[in-house]
């Protein structure tokens, strides 16, 4: 896909949750929010993801790494929809075999896919989970 092709959603005012522990993919992450114009902000595992809900801040979207120290993408999910959190959350993983699809699913996630993330699957995400993505598909 050509820089150009890449929709600016921007106007929108979408704001994501970036909850990954490993600092190349929050990076990656970051940055391609950033450039279909989605402000975000990173956390580190899924404990502190639940701590700036608890804080009062919201979301539109969660980008969870499933695989975390502290608490997991799992848990954390299962907690923030406890907690009432109706947030779009899309799990990011290396992992996708069958069985864990569904357990995904069932701990509350709206989609996932396999890392790594690209311009595409983050389009893919925004689509899926009914975001107004212009000039899509």
């Amino acid at each position: 896909m050509r820089r150009e092709e890449v929709p600016n959603l921007a106007e929108s005012k979408l704001t994501a949750l970036v909850v990954d522990d490993n600092f190349v993919n929050q990076s990656i992450h970051k940055k391609l929010l950033a450039r279909v114009g989605i402000e975000n902000d990173v956390v580190c595992n899924g404990k502190e993801a639940v701590d700036v809900h608890c804080s009062g801040r919201n979301y539109d979207l969660i980008l969870m790494d499933m695989d975390m120290p502290i608490m997991n993408g799992i848990q954390a999910t299962k907690r923030l929809r406890e907690m009432g959190i109706e947030c779009k959350i899309a799990g990011v993983t290396t992992r996708a075999e069958e069985g864990e699809k569904k357990e995904f699913m069932e701990a509350g996630l709206n989609d996932f896919q396999e890392k790594p993330l690209t311009i595409s699957k983050l389009l893919s995400i925004l689509h899926k989970l009914d975001f107004y993505v212009p000039n899509l598909i």
